[in-house]
Order: C-alpha cells, then sequence, then structure tokens
C-alpha cells in the first residue's frame, strides 16, 4: 500500500497560525474618585487648618445664641418685659434660623458651600452690630431674628470639614469641635459679667461681632469642597484643590485621573422623602428637634433657675434686684433681676460641662457606633432631667446642670456627625439644613417652656423635657443606617 499523503494546505494553514502575532490590547487608564484621594492623602496640615478655622465658625455662634441667654435680665429691666416677651426675642431667633436653614441648605448643594457659609457670616455681622443700636424692643426682636437667619448658615462649615476629612479621623475630629462652641459660650459669659454691669449691653453685643467679622476675612484660606466641585463637573478646580491638600500635607495623590458622576439633580427635597431615605430622614428630624429642645431648655433653664430661684436651697447673690436708671422696683410690673457676680460663675461651671463628656462621647463614637452612643446619652438625659427636681444646696444644683450641660453637648455632637454622614453629596447640605431648620422648632419652643411653664409647674416643665428625650432615644436606636467607619456617599 502506497502512503497517504499530507496535504500541502494543510501544512501551510497550521505555519500561518504559529507564525502570527496576537495584536495588542489598549491598557485601560487608571482613575480615581475624591473619595480614593482624601483616604490616600491622609490627615496633615492642611486638615489642621481646616480644624481651626471651621471649628472657629463655632466659637461666632455659641456667642451670638448664647448672648440671648445673658443679656435677657437687662433687657428685661430696660424695657419692663414680662415673661412671654423675653421668650418671645430666642423664640423668634430660632425662627429665623429655621426658614433660612432650609434655604442655605438648597443653595449650598447647588452653587457652593464655601459662599454661603461666607454670605451667611456677612450676614450674621452685620445684623448683630445693627441690633447694638436697637431703639426699642420690637427693633431688637426684628434685628435678632435677622441674626438667627444668618447663623444658620454656619453649619455649612461642618460639612466642609466632614467632605475633606478621611473616614477613620471623623469620629474623632468632629467631636473635638464642641471645644469651639464651649470657647464662644465661656467668652460671651465671661465678657457678660464685665461689660454688662459697667458700660452695658449694647457694647456687648458690639464685642460679640468680632470673632464672625475675623473668620470672613481666614475664610479665603480654606477652599471649596472637592466633593462638592467634581459633582457639578468641574473636575479640574477639584483636582486643583486635592493636589494643594497634598502639597500641604507633604502626601501624594493617587495614580490615575480623577472620575467621578456628574450630579444633574442637586440639593431636591423630594429625595429626602424618598423610599431608601424615608425612614432615616423621619427619625432624624425627631432627634434634631428633641435634642434641640433639651439643649436650649437646659441653658435658659439655667439662667431661669439663677434670676428666679426656682429650686430649694439655691438661693444666690441676685437676690437683691437692681433697678435701671430711676426706677425703682415697686413702680414696675416686671420682673427686674439683674445677675450678681455668683451667678456668672455657676453659668461658666456647668457651660464647662459640655466638654467634659467628650472623650467618653468620642469612644462611644467610634465604638459602640452612631446610634447606640445617641441613644444612652438620650436616655441619661432625661434622667438627669427628672433629678433636677431634687431639693438640693447650690453645689447639687450646679452639678446636676453640670451634667445635663455635658450630656445634651454629647448629642449634639452625635446627630451632627450622623446627619453629615448618612447622605450623598449630592443632597448632604440639604439634610443638614433641614434637619437645622426642624431642630429649632425645638429651641423655639424652648423658651416658653424654660421661661414662662417652669415658673408655673416646675416639675411639669421637667417631666415634658424628660418624655422627649426618652422619644429620641427610642428613635436613635432603631436608625435603619449606621455610619461608623462607612466612605462618605457621592450618589444616592
Amino acid at each position: 500500500m502506497t502512503a497517504k499523503q499530507t496535504e500541502p494546505v494543510t501544512i501551510v494553514s497550521l505555519r500561518e497560525l504559529n507564525l502570527g502575532t496576537p495584536e495588542p490590547q489598549p491598557r485601560e487608564s487608571k482613575t480615581f474618585t475624591v473619595e480614593e484621594a482624601v483616604e490616600t492623602i491622609g490627615f496633615g496640615r492642611f486638615h489642621i487648618a481646616l480644624f481651626l478655622i471651621m471649628g472657629s465658625t463655632g466659637v461666632a455662634e455659641a456667642m451670638e445664641i448664647m448672648l440671648i441667654a445673658v443679656v435677657s435680665p437687662a433687657i428685661r429691666c430696660e424695657w419692663q418685659l414680662e415673661n412671654w416677651q423675653v421668650a418671645l426675642v430666642t423664640t423668634m431667633v430660632f425662627f429665623g434660623y429655621m426658614v433660612f436653614s432650609v434655604l442655605f441648605g438648597l443653595l449650598a448643594d447647588r452653587y457652593g458651600r464655601w459662599k454661603i457659609l461666607f454670605i451667611s457670616f456677612l450676614w450674621g455681622a452685620y445684623f448683630s452690630l445693627l441690633t447694638s443700636f436697637s431703639p426699642s424692643y420690637i427693633w431688637f426682636v426684628f434685628l435678632r431674628t435677622m441674626v438667627g437667619c444668618g447663623v444658620s448658615g454656619h453649619s455649612q462649615g461642618l460639612i466642609i470639614k466632614t467632605e475633606f476629612l478621611p473616614t477613620k479621623y471623623r469620629g474623632y475630629m468632629l467631636p473635638l469641635s464642641q471645644v469651639f462652641w464651649l470657647a464662644g459660650s465661656l467668652l460671651i459669659i465671661g465678657l457678660a459679667s464685665v461689660v454688662v454691669p459697667t458700660i452695658g449691653w449694647r457694647w456687648l453685643i458690639r464685642i460679640a461681632s468680632i470673632p464672625g467679622i475675623i473668620l470672613i476675612m481666614a475664610f479665603k484660606f480654606i477652599p471649596e469642597s472637592a466633593r462638592f466641585n467634581v459633582s457639578t463637573g468641574n473636575t479640574q478646580a477639584a483636582l486643583a484643590t486635592l493636589e494643594r491638600i497634598a502639597k500641604m500635607n507633604r502626601s501624594v495623590m493617587p495614580e490615575g485621573k480623577l472620575v467621578e458622576p456628574i450630579l444633574e439633580k442637586r440639593g431636591r427635597f423630594a429625595d429626602l422623602l424618598d423610599a431608601k431615605y424615608l425612614r432615616t430622614t423621619l427619625q432624624i428630624w425627631v432627634i434634631w428637634l428633641g435634642i434641640s429642645f433639651a439643649y436650649y431648655g437646659v441653658i435658659l433653664a439655667s439662667a431661669e433657675l439663677l434670676e428666679r430661684d426656682l429650686v430649694c436651697g439655691s438661693r444666690s447673690e441676685s437676690e437683691v434686684a437692681v433697678t435701671v436708671g430711676v426706677l425703682e422696683e415697686s413702680q414696675s410690673p416686671c420682673y427686674c433681676h439683674m445677675f450678681a457676680p455668683s451667678d456668672y460663675r455657676t453659668m461658666i461651671i456647668s457651660t464647662i460641662g459640655e466638654i467634659a463628656l467628650n472623650p467618653l462621647n468620642i469612644l462611644g463614637i467610634n465604638f459602640l457606633g452612631r446610634r447606640l452612643s445617641l441613644s444612652i446619652t438620650m436616655g441619661c438625659t432625661a434622667l438627669f432631667f427628672l433629678l433636677l427636681n431634687i431639693c438640693t444646696s447650690s453645689a447639687g444644683l450646679i452639678g446636676f446642670l453640670f451634667m445635663l450641660r455635658a450630656l445634651v453637648a454629647a448629642n449634639f455632637n452625635t446627630i451632627y456627625i450622623y446627619t453629615a454622614e448618612v447622605y450623598p453629596t449630592a443632597m448632604r447640605a440639604l439634610g443638614m439644613g433641614t434637619s437645622g431648620s426642624l431642630c429649632r422648632i425645638g429651641a423655639m419652643v424652648a423658651p416658653f417652656i424654660s421661661q414662662v411653664l417652669m415658673s408655673a409647674s416646675f416639675l411639669g416643665a421637667l417631666c415634658l423635657f424628660a418624655s422627649v428625650c426618652v422619644v429620641c432615644a427610642i428613635s436613635a436606636f432603631t436608625l435603619p443606617i449606621e455610619t461608623k467607619g462607612r466612605a462618605l456617599q457621592q450618589i444616592k
């Protein structure tokens, strides 16, 4: 038999296949997001400057808010005001805060956090100075309402800090911002003890405007949020900001190209009530309202307890009424009772309480989580409101007020952090703004409980404060999202 011949075509085909070289595949270029850039750059000198400048917004805000508590006796005497008229001043301040908090939140998500923060400080400083020239009670109420409108934009400073901080540092650095609020509160009380008895409450307001004016000039050192810039499509500005931060921190940027989706729909109220966030939003609003109600209730109740001696055994040097001008107290139908030096000391001691639980608050936030930590501190706040009814000495009263201030400050720390973390960039400022707005409803009601109801039924007022705190504790415990260790979300 003859051997079968191999087909030459097959040989050629195999040879062609073996010799053929594959076409080169295009290499994918590396990309990174703002979140990855922030984490890669890490914490450094830029964040320290950011902490000092943006944190100092708390000094200005605390001085403007606490101002009402320390000048209330003076304006009561000067214009012969009744209890409800004194309470109305605080209520109207928070009414302005409530209305503009939502407006500033909407504008910040659409036009930028930095711009709104700058405008709010200009607004607040201008109307605060005008307040010192108020010719009458009506003008005083109106101008302080305008100050409240401006102060509502200060929360954008916290959002800028949150959006620049790496994840693991947020739970530590944001609670430390309470130091600035404490400094502002102590500063206004200390100034009031010296300025009001000597040159009057009008000069106190003028001096209190100075920190806000200084901060306006310091804002130029802080850039717009890189997360906001990329959400609007301004990638170059975001990249320039991140490179500047990396240079200040002596760090490096991630390799590749900055890529983020452009968010066409930003700052929409409907997003807060979307199915994904509806329950979270409603519960956050309840918590903010309750925390504010308790916080300002404690502040105003402290002043009221000192001014009117509503707790047995807590009588102070303020028993001696101080008249204004040539008016005698017997000629005035209103209660005219100025703070004595011991009352200012008591206010300072109780205010220092706001920093007392900060180390424990930081540990709780970072190890127990935001929800459980907030639930515990709210429950303890309710307990100490009830303990305030115990017949005690002046030292006992100071101790209870000290713990209450510590607890309500811890509550505010935690809910601020949680709200800034739970919402994505497209609605973060609006989420904070609406929460701050709802929170002012609690602040508006608090004066009438602390300054009016408390005079009629001390126990009834305390039970009301405690009940609200219990509701907030339950709401915090059942929040659907835990943000501990979670990266900030860019989109829904």
